[in-house]
């Protein structure tokens, strides 16, 4: 579906895109087909419309780039006669139209750079307010609508995501969810940039609802959604009382792999998971937690060689290294035919029955799961109707209380009150979803904190536009072998 759709819908506006700046370039002096190649494009643009060459670091920056982004665009109108309010608009919201159709113009010609340009009524300082101003509506739209930009922060989806991986997030796959705090500064999340302030006021919540989209959640999709709870909210602030209950829109993003859809049944049995009695495809570079005993610490330049990256610094035990890693099954097999290694060995390994003490749900007696052994556990959907006793309370109390639209839901003494009415049965009003990280290991997942709401979906991991390894040197820190990829 994914590569369908972008085949259809996304080459022909790129290609018609690079048509246009192609043309526009010829125009300018400078050769066509500098318009295709990432970032020397860019460069090239800066230098027709007078902007310094450096300026094209700026577009390695989030956020930063969209506002210099935009903004050098308008100026590159300008450079060509596009003055009015009325071609920015055209251009940045239909540029795969406007900018072919102003290249294959005969009497759109190059006027000059922006200081070569002829006397404006608009001084310099007006022009760039309108233009931020206009790309800050311009990208609000878009990241509501279609599509947003996503940081990878940690390595739970690791191979398959990597931490520093900047990826779009589509908003039309599943559908865009109406604003339910109106009063928000644009284009941020839950704080100010750079500061701890909040970024909005809860002084009025609209009703939530989900335009059409393309496609309903799929098994094995990556989606991003926020995470429900609030202890997963302010998962690095211990005081409790600092603790903040986010309107849904602006709980904190996470992005997993949905293993299991509404009214599927999920078990985990030594590490397969397995829905509805059968067993599901893994990813291709799922991981787990390993421990690795070599003659040697492994070098970063043996671990470079190999593809694999080392989780924090070796012990030393007697004459061995033994350092964790978290492996594929390929990289796992990599490292036990290197001469240096000893001993590759699971770190965690539970065993079936073992309890694991933060699992979810939280009840030794009644669900004596872990992360490797887990369920049988029935994913709530909605219209669905269960009986109320102390075992499903424990796993459907939390999603009824506070998840599913009920205002006045609350258990007391092991029994559900809605509206102070005791309630016997209960029929979900919402789909329910259970997420899971390729790092099987080293992912705070729905193992432990429960169902995703279908009002928490945020949209779909679509394709990677970006990647930088922070533990590398400047010149090596982008990863060039996952640019534009499609996430899978």
């Amino acid at each position: 579906m994914d590569e369908i759709f972008i085949y259809l819908v996304f080459s022909p506006i790129i290609i018609a895109q690079l048509v246009g700046y192609w043309k526009l370039f010829e125009k300018a002096g400078e050769d066509g087909w500098k318009a295709l190649i990432p970032f020397y494009s860019f460069f090239i643009v800066l230098k027709i419309v007078g902007r310094p060459w450096w300026w094209v670091f700026y577009s390695l920056i989030p956020l930063i780039n969209i506002f210099v982004g935009i903004g050098v665009y308008v100026d590159l109108l300008n450079c060509f006669g596009k003055t009015r309010l009325k071609d920015h608009a055209l251009g940045i919201l239909f540029s795969f139209v406007y900018l072919p159709y102003i290249g294959f113009k005969e009497d759109v010609k190059y006027i000059g750079t922006l200081e070569e340009l002829p006397a404006q009524k608009k001084s310099t300082a007006r022009e760039w307010t309108e233009a931020i101003v206009f790309a800050v509506f311009a990208a609000t739209l878009i990241r509501w609508l279609i599509m947003e930009a996503f940081t990878i922060p940690t390595p739970s989806m690791e191979k398959s995501l990597m931490v520093g991986d900047f990826l779009f997030v589509s908003k039309f796959h599943y559908g865009t969810r109406t604003p339910k705090t109106p009063l928000q500064l644009p284009l941020t999340h839950q704080k100010i940039w750079l500061t701890n302030l909040p970024s909005y006021l809860d002084w009025v919540e609209l009703e939530q609802y989900r335009l059409p989209g393309l496609t309903e959640i799929k098994r094995n999709d990556v989606v991003v959604f926020n995470v429900p709870g609030i202890a997963e909210n302010n998962f690095e602030e211990y005081d409790r009382s600092k603790w903040i209950d986010y309107p849904v829109d602006l709980k904190t993003n996470y992005i997993k792999r949905c293993v299991a859809l509404p009214g599927d049944v999920l078990k985990i049995e030594n590490k397969q998971v397995i829905v509805n009695g059968e067993s599901i495809d893994n990813p291709d570079k799922m991981q787990f937690s390993y421990i690795v005993q070599s003659k040697t610490q492994l070098s970063e330049r043996v671990l470079d060689k190999l593809d694999i990256e080392a989780t924090g610094a070796p012990n030393f035990q007697g004459d061995r290294a033994v350092q964790l890693f978290y492996l594929t099954e390929s990289e796992k097999q990599t490292l036990e035919e290197q001469p240096f290694v000893i001993e590759v060995k699971p770190f965690r390994s539970y065993g079936q029955g073992e309890w694991e003490s933060n699992i979810f749900p939280n009840d030794k007696e009644l669900f004596p799961w872990n992360s490797d052994w887990y369920g049988p556990l029935t994913i709530p959907k909605a219209g669905q109707t269960i009986k109320i006793n102390k075992e499903t309370l424990a796993t459907y109390g939390k999603a009824i209380t506070l998840y599913d639209h009920n205002e006045n839901a609350e258990i007391r003494e092991g029994k559900l009150y809605i509206d102070n009415q005791e309630v016997t049965e209960y029929t979900f009003k919402q789909d329910y979803y259970f997420m899971m990280g390729d790092n099987r290991h080293n992912s705070l997942d729905s193992r432990y904190w429960g169902f995703v709401p279908e009002d928490h979906i945020v949209g779909k991991g679509f394709f990677i536009w970006l990647s930088l390894n922070a533990n590398k040197s400047f010149f090596s820190k982008v990863r060039w072998n996952r640019f534009f990829q499609l996430i899978e």
